[in-house]
């Protein structure tokens, strides 16, 4: 070989040496920047943690006590947290229990860092966090921001003088009339009468969208909303996983404090927030309410992967809006509340799951919720049939949306009856002079003490809620009957199916991720059915809402639950099935 093909021999070795490194750095590259996508591919699989959770609240003050005050506390919380795991469920909300007088048991704050002492203090907190976390499971807390209590020291500084550094963080007008003692305009607060309140101090009138000692916030001052969302910001960073947003509706009010004009309406309710004979034009649902929604949810995505849910009241449209306003994303979701007052019929319950997919479609989600610390408890709508309380179970942890369960609807505690006069709840306190054969009438309890009941525990006294002898309201006379103890060693109670309904939901990938299509070939008047589709698996829910057995003609598949019947084709009265298709 002469020393010019040695030469060009050489060159190529070196040329495909060189090409092969280049390969491999071009491979090395590759998989590095790979590996640094995987992270962020990974985070974006579980971005939507809350929309494939199930929620399970409590009110501490009727949990579990655990020091014989007759109160439920946050120790209470942790020592049976066992058993909301064990039950199932993914996600803790608790009720406030931040400082308070407790005038409205915690909905009134007066310090929003710090744990009021009938509920324990900022150690047991941070432990409570840290053992639901150990659990895997997320914590929410209950914030109200839209008021404080009228004890909260911004609130007393505010009322000294119209000129000092809090003067402007509450809403305050001039009244009327010479001597300024009449209210400057006709807005309602939501449990009527007037919500103006004046205050002799600084000889103005001051905003209150609930009950008179919770005066509103200003979030027109600029030092107010960093205050506030400075709060979601703390307890974001020690770990709590989202906040469940109290009246959020009521946030803003409109600048010019217009009189809102007439109504013929009397009661608000879920879907139209006027009532008292006026529009709550100028009060409820501001559009700067939708802005702020969209700030606190770039302010808390800051925190991590957090979740903010909203009450709120209003049509979808309003509703919608605090969820994505203007193209900016705000609360992940809301309460529909309209779940509440629909019929327990299968037309009804059709309707209302085409409304809701209609208007909150993917990627926006329902959420389904029958009871909470202010309505009725369910199976009290429902008659006390445990029957259809399995159904209406069956029904909210297999439809598309995030499942809401208040302690003990899990056991089917009952609404208890107690007189506005022997009420302790605030609102019972308002209304005492109403006769309470109209207060029985009312659709929703005036005196929410009744759906607020100490947790049955078991047959022990005061249902092994306390071991002192007073618990802060009655226990429930059928917790002999009722009680987790007992329940959970019987295959055919409420709580054991409850149990196997959440293992199916977490089993299923489709029940919690899944598109959901109305199965129209078997929904009749007394039928309601869907699918729950994900890729390529499908399967069929069907709902047998009467009284009535109905024979049904369905696909060769499998069975995964079997409810009220012996036979898939033939449900019994408030029998339902989940299939598996082929």
């Amino acid at each position: 070989m002469n020393l010019s093909s040695k030469n060009t021999e050489q060159s190529n070795r070196m040329a495909f040496r060189n090409k092969k490194t280049i390969q491999l750095q071009c491979l090395i590259i590759c998989l590095s920047l790979l590996s640094s996508l995987l992270p962020a591919i990974a985070q974006e699989s579980t971005n939507d943690w809350w929309k494939r959770t199930t929620v399970y609240q409590i009110y501490p003050r009727s949990f579990y006590d655990s020091n014989g005050d007759g109160i439920g506390d946050l120790r209470g919380i942790i020592q049976k947290l066992d058993y909301i795991k064990e039950l199932g469920y993914e996600t803790i909300w608790i009720s406030p229990f931040f400082m308070s007088p407790q005038r409205d048991f915690g909905y009134d704050i007066s310090d929003y860092y710090l744990v009021a002492p009938v509920y324990g203090d900022s150690a047991i907190c941070d432990q409570l966090i840290r053992e639901i976390h150990l659990r895997k499971m997320k914590i929410i807390f209950d914030l109200v921001m839209n008021h404080t209590s009228d004890e909260h020291p911004w609130f007393k500084e505010s009322t000294l003088s119209n000129k000092n550094n809090k003067s402007d963080w509450y809403v305050w007008k001039d009244g009327k009339g010479k001597k300024g003692t009449r209210p400057p305009n006709n807005w309602k607060s939501m449990v009527g009468g007037s919500g103006w309140h004046y205050n002799k101090e600084r000889k103005q009138f001051y905003w209150a969208s609930f009950l008179s000692f919770q005066p509103d916030l200003n979030y027109r001052n600029k030092d107010v909303k960093k205050a506030m969302l400075d709060v979601t910001r703390y307890w974001a960073e020690k770990g709590v996983d989202g906040f469940r947003l109290d009246i959020f509706n009521a946030i803003y009010e409109d600048s010019t404090f217009s009189n809102n004009p007439f109504s013929f309406k009397i009661i608000p309710d879920e879907e139209n927030p006027d009532g008292f004979f006026q529009k709550a034009k100028y009060n409820i649902n501001n559009i700067q309410s939708f802005e702020f929604a969209t700030e606190l949810r770039k302010n808390i995505d800051q925190t991590g992967n957090k979740y903010l849910i909203g009450e709120v009241f209003g049509d979808a449209n309003i509703l919608k809006k605090y969820c994505n306003y203007n193209g900016k994303p705000g609360l992940n979701s809301v309460f529909l509340f309209k779940t509440l007052g629909t019929t327990f019929k299968a037309r009804e319950y059709r309707k209302l799951v085409s409304l809701f997919e209609k208007n909150f479609e993917a990627p926006f989600i329902p959420t389904y919720v029958f009871s909470n610390h202010d309505r009725k408890r369910s199976i009290s709508r429902l008659k006390n049939d445990i029957n259809k309380a399995k159904l209406l179970a069956l029904f909210q942890f297999t439809v598309r949306g995030i499942p809401f369960t208040y302690y003990g609807e899990e056991l089917g505690i009952p609404q208890t009856n107690i007189a506005l006069k022997k009420g302790k709840d605030p609102m019972a306190k308002r209304y005492k002079r109403l006769p309470q054969f109209l207060a029985n009438m009312s659709k929703e309890a005036i005196n929410r003490d009744g759906c607020r009941t100490p947790m049955l525990w078991n047959n022990e006294k005061n249902a092994g809620f306390t071991k002192g002898n007073d618990p802060w309201l009655p226990v429930t006379e059928q917790y002999e009957k009722l009680n987790a103890e007992k329940q959970n060693s019987d295959s055919t109670s409420l709580l054991t199916f409850y149990k196997k309904l959440l293992a199916l939901r977490k089993s299923i990938p489709a029940l919690y991720s899944g598109e959901l299509k109305i199965a129209e070939e078997y929904c009749t008047s007394k039928i309601f059915a869907f699918y729950r589709i994900l890729e390529r698996d499908k399967y069929l829910v069907v709902l047998n809402m009467s009284t009535q057995s109905i024979k049904l003609e369905l696909p060769k598949a499998e069975t995964l639950l079997l409810l009220n019947s012996s036979n898939i084709n033939k449900l019994d009265s408030y029998g339902g099935l989940v299939l598996k298709l082929e």
